[in-house]
């Protein structure tokens, strides 16, 4: 029973969020999200990462070791994905994304909050840190065929895990009006970015409905999957393993639609 309880501690905030979002899309379907979403890309994002990455009590050791485990979990979604866009004769260049790029910020994050407390969180916004540079280069490239660097230069987002691996790297203590300001942009931010999910969800046009819910049900099973053969390759342990998992089981990111 405990185990049932927890889970619904954890889960019923963000669907609750979210369904706050769907009820008001629903309600006025011409809500005007603008506002939110310039917020979270320019300014709520960046502080989620920074205060994510560098007050939570993560050493740059553990960021560059869940890094790199992080890269290899998207390598095996992606060697993976293209076997299984393979058998089903679909186009991998199109339709890999899904595959590659779970949605570990908008819901992994709060999730990983929520279940591990602000340890999680640190552990969270490092494996979507590598997530968030894929959809700037590879998920561009595999959508425009072409790679610019354009997007990546000017995403915010880049630029807070830059100065974040600065201040681990350097051990630099962050000023206390600094923690103070970016914690409560970055609970702000998880509420808006939530309730944008679920207005989005009115608003989701899927093309291929056959397609779009093959992509989403091979996501959700072959991620935790990866993410539980990662953890026992590498005998981890504790709230990072099972940070790694929740973010492994995310779904796929709406971006990559």
């Amino acid at each position: 029973m405990g185990i049932y309880l927890k889970l619904f501690e954890v889960l019923f905030p963000v669907f609750f969020i979210i369904g706050i979002g769907y009820y008001l899309g629903k309600k006025n379907p011409n809500l005007d999200t603008d506002f939110i979403t310039n917020f979270a890309g320019n300014i709520g994002s960046p502080a989620m990462v920074f205060y994510s990455i560098t007050t939570t009590g993560i050493t740059f050791g553990i960021f560059i070791e869940y890094f790199w485990y992080s890269l290899v979990v998207i390598t095996g979604f992606s060697l993976v994905g293209i076997i299984f866009l393979k058998f089903l004769k679909k186009d991998i260049i199109t339709e890999l994304p899904p595959f590659i790029l779970p949605n570990t910020g908008n819901m992994g994050l709060p999730l990983c909050l929520f279940a591990y407390g602000s340890q999680g969180l640190g552990i969270a916004a490092t494996i979507s840190s590598l997530v968030i540079l894929f959809h700037f280069t590879l998920g561009v490239f595999l959508a425009s065929k072409k790679l610019n660097l354009d997007l990546l230069l000017k995403s915010p987002s880049v630029y807070a895990i830059v100065i974040s691996i600065i201040f681990l790297y350097y051990d630099l203590e962050v000023p206390l009006f600094l923690v103070n300001t970016t914690m409560m942009l970055t609970y702000a931010v998880i509420f808006l970015i939530l309730m944008s999910l679920g207005i989005a969800l009115t608003r989701f046009k899927v093309f291929s409905f056959k397609s779009a819910l093959i992509s989403s049900i091979a996501r959700v099973i072959i991620g935790p999957i990866i993410g539980f053969i990662l953890i026992k390759y590498f005998n981890l342990t504790g709230f990072a393993a099972g940070v790694l998992l929740i973010q492994c089981s995310m779904p796929s990111a709406v971006l990559t639609y």
